[in-house]
């Protein structure tokens, strides 16, 4: 009977053993395909999100900014000139409607280049109530002027991700904004002798540099964001800028997407030329909406 007993108990101490052993073979088994699991579904998640980290971007769309503008044009020798608010003095609406457009091409997982367009062409009439002079030119009170300015904005950037995880992403940005405008001032007569008009034009070079951060919130749903400033004299321009942007992506189908945001830019530009001193400030801000395609292959991110 004592026999018995001792053969029963090494049975049962045999069987918790092995019991044991399979537990532990079976946990760390579960953990390893846990793990895999996962890796393999965050990796299909990602992929999933056709509009994040593609290697290239178009977008365009619409801009309906807000401006507020300052011009002031003389001559070389400082006898003309004075401050003009083309909102206020020339009648121009402060709220218009532009085009705008953007591509991006990511180099590598941490490197992109990009470029971005924006229009904006303005005019306006009004029967002067006060005088202004402006280049060689003093328009008198009451007088009927038509005026007009056209801005164009060539943007060339470069930014890094300091940060880069499969769903975040912030860094560096390195560009310029280079800034063609016109604007000019004409006196409405009526006869040909007596109308006579002005107008002021240049190009700037503007680099600025910011910060990026973009965010993926959660399978149709992103976010972006940036804001740049800079200053810098060049030859016979001297210039200051801050911008800023705000948008959230959606992604409607596949590869596209439709964007709302916020963006705003504030432009300083003082110049010498020959005949004409001018300066020029000019801010705007306001919404935007525009459709987004992403295609090419997808950057291979890091989770560590």
């Amino acid at each position: 009977m004592k026999k018995l007993h001792y053969l029963l108990v090494f049975f049962f101490l045999g069987l918790a053993t092995k019991a044991q052993i399979v537990a532990d073979a079976t946990s760390k088994d579960s953990l390893v395909n846990v793990k895999d699991e996962s890796m393999n579904y965050q990796d299909q998640t990602l992929d999933d999100l056709s509009w994040h980290g593609r290697r290239f971007k178009v977008t365009a769309g619409a801009f309906f900014p807000t401006n507020n503008t300052e011009v002031e044009v003389g001559s070389n020798n400082g006898n003309f000139g004075n401050l003009i608010d083309f909102e206020k003095d020339l009648g121009f609406n402060k709220n218009t409607v532009s085009f705008t457009a953007a591509f991006e091409w990511r180099i590598s997982r941490r490197s992109r280049l990009g470029t971005e367009y924006f229009y904006l062409k303005r005019t306006a009439s009004k029967t002067l109530e006060k005088e202004i002079e402006f280049g060689d030119n003093v328009y008198p009170v009451d007088a009927r002027v038509a005026a007009f300015m056209n801005n164009e904005i060539v943007r060339v950037t470069y930014g890094y991700a300091i940060i880069s995880k499969p769903k975040y992403e912030i860094g560096a940005l390195i560009g310029a904004h280079v800034l063609l405008g016109d604007v000019g001032l004409r006196l409405e007569a009526n006869t040909q002798e007596a109308e006579y008009r002005d107008n002021f034009d240049f190009t700037a070079p503007l680099p600025d540099l910011g910060i990026w951060g973009e965010f993926v919130l959660g399978k149709k749903v992103g976010l972006y964001a940036n804001i740049n400033y800079f200053a810098i004299k060049i030859n016979d321009i001297d210039g200051r800028l801050l911008s800023y942007n705000l948008s959230i992506l959606y992604n409607v189908y596949k590869n596209f997407s439709i964007t709302a945001g916020y963006t705003g830019l504030n432009i300083r530009v003082d110049t010498e030329k020959e005949r004409l001193n001018g300066f020029f400030k000019w801010g705007y801000n306001g919404p935007t909406l525009a459709a987004t395609y992403a295609f090419g292959g997808h950057v291979k991110f890091y989770k560590h």
